[in-house]
């Protein structure tokens, strides 16, 4: 969908105040998951914005810095490595999602959800197949979601370079893979994520 078409879906809701939710990182072996939460003013659009698996990594960036110079409020939530293993990966992406929202400092009237259903937030939560891709709120929290999430990584990079975070962001690629059998894991592997390539070392 186009973003003027995702701006529409949105203003549906009005005049109830409405804000978007989305994560990026359930899927990666290694790092957090970053969710954001963002009310984005519906009387002024910012083109480009869209799903952020379908915007190139400079286009995420401009793309960040305008959403959030114009939000009415956003928030990040970060569950780390060590939560994600102690709770799982979807009660972990809850909870960031939770603390997004909390961190944005303004409860909304209404939040709209990528595809994430049991969320302990207190107000009406809407979840919505391929939200990322339907709703202009959801599609510009994937952006800051994912944005933050890349910069994290590629700080991870630096300190674990034998990994090459900074291109796969933690992913399965093969040339992570390759470097866990040969290196083992580092402190920010998901140990339940890993063992099926490192085998009993992933549960230490």
């Amino acid at each position: 969908m186009k973003t003027v078409e995702l701006f529409e879906y949105d203003r549906k809701f009005l005049p109830k105040t409405v804000a978007g939710i989305d994560e990026a990182g359930r899927g990666p072996l290694a790092g957090p998951v970053v969710a954001a939460c963002v009310i984005m003013p519906l009387n002024e659009i910012i083109d480009g914005i869209n799903d952020s698996k379908k915007l190139g990594e400079n286009k995420r960036e401009r793309l960040y810095a305008l959403i959030t110079e114009k939000a009415v409020a956003y928030g990040v939530g970060i569950a780390e490595r060590e939560k994600i293993d102690e709770i799982n990966i979807l009660n972990a992406t809850k909870l960031a999602m939770k603390s997004a929202c909390e961190n944005m400092g303004v409860m909304p009237d209404i939040v709209l959800v990528d595809a994430v259903k049991g969320l302990d937030i207190s107000c009406e939560c809407v979840p919505i197949i391929k939200g990322d891709a339907t709703s202009y709120n959801i599609a510009a929290a994937s952006v800051i979601a994912k944005v933050t999430r890349d910069r994290l990584m590629r700080g991870y990079a630096e300190m674990y370079p034998e990994y090459d975070f900074s291109r796969n962001k933690g992913y399965g690629t093969a040339n992570h893979i390759n470097a866990l059998k040969q290196f083992g894991k580092c402190p920010i592997h998901r140990n339940t994520f890993i063992k099926n390539f490192i085998g009993e070392q992933g549960n230490e």
